[in-house]
């Protein structure tokens, strides 16, 4: 009996290794979901769709921001920096961006639009150096040009930019600034987590997000009836909140408190792996060779960046 019990814990010791890596690549697989569903809204304005999908969420989680109010009141003006930043740059300024690229649906592949997110390591080990002073090395440099390389030739092939029409490049234009957007999240959102539980942080990050958005889209003057969605819109947006929106943000700050953001960047790399194969799947979207060999750049660094950044800390 003894051998048995040590036989169970161990294996539940084991498994609880893998628990949080696969909460971030399970949320990083809805994440590629999530790029599928949005292309069904492109007809909604961006800014629409964000404001819907957080307040449905915020309602969803309230009980959750209620039970945690407590560590709310607790918080610092760090604390309280790093919460704003995830939820404004992260929830808004990065979906938004995101959900406008996939509006260029006809002018510009999925993963194209997702392969790009993997200049989110390179966004998010930057701001830390600027932020917490870290050092930056002659290899991390150069593994940067590489990874800038190789979004350029995911976004364009073996183009240049002058043959590539506008909506092109307002589309690639946009998935660098979601880009830029999340990964800086990742830093400040693993920083909030050291103040608030994962229950408590993604209730709040609703919260924020949709009292912000809420108050820009009433200051617009030529602001879009908000609730004049169709059947169909209102099921997708729904989906969204209970699937690849709230939920999966649910997933992701559960796995992220348990495994360093440096970590979460690798496991992270599921989202393009999925994108790619749903887009290959449903639509027979194929990457040409540039774009194959740019995506193999990318993937690459966002594997050794996360490294890279462990050594020098070390």
């Amino acid at each position: 009996m003894a051998v048995q019990r040590y036989h169970g814990k161990f294996l539940t010791m084991k498994a609880a290794k893998y628990l949080g890596p696969g909460a971030v690549m399970l949320a990083a697989v809805l994440w590629a979901i999530d790029g599928l569903l949005r292309q069904n809204l492109s007809d909604v304005p961006a800014f629409q769709i964000i404001l819907l999908e957080h307040a449905i969420g915020a309602v969803v989680f309230l009980p959750v921001l209620i039970r945690g109010w407590k560590e709310v009141t607790a918080m610092r003006e760090r604390a309280w920096i790093s919460v704003a930043w995830v939820s404004v740059l992260g929830g808004i300024v990065g979906t938004v961006a995101y959900t406008k690229a996939l509006s260029y649906v006809d002018f510009i592949d999925l993963s194209v639009v997702v392969l790009i997110q993997k200049l989110q390591p390179l966004f998010a080990i930057t701001l830390a150096a600027i932020i917490l002073k870290e050092k930056l090395t002659k290899r991390f440099l150069i593994m940067a040009s590489v990874a800038l390389l190789g979004g350029y030739l995911v976004t364009f092939g073996a183009n240049s930019i002058g043959e590539m029409s506008e909506k092109t490049m307002v589309a690639s234009l946009l998935a660098f600034v979601a880009a830029f957007a999340w990964g800086s999240s990742t830093v400040l959102g693993k920083h909030a987590l050291k103040r608030l539980s994962f229950f408590t942080l993604t209730a709040l990050r609703l919260w924020v997000t949709a009292i912000v958005a809420g108050t820009v889209f009433l200051s617009l003057r030529n602001r879009s009836d908000l609730f004049a969605l169709s059947s169909n819109q209102w099921i997708t947006i729904l989906i969204i909140v209970f699937s690849t929106g709230s939920v999966a943000l649910f997933i992701y700050y559960f796995g992220l408190k348990k495994v360093p953001a440096g970590h979460s960047a690798i496991y992270e790399l599921f989202w393009p792996f999925t994108a790619v194969i749903f887009d290959w799947v449903l639509k027979g979207s194929i990457l040409q060779p540039m774009q194959i060999l740019g995506a193999m750049l990318l993937l690459a660094v966002s594997i050794t960046l996360p490294r890279e950044s462990q050594t020098d800390n070390s």
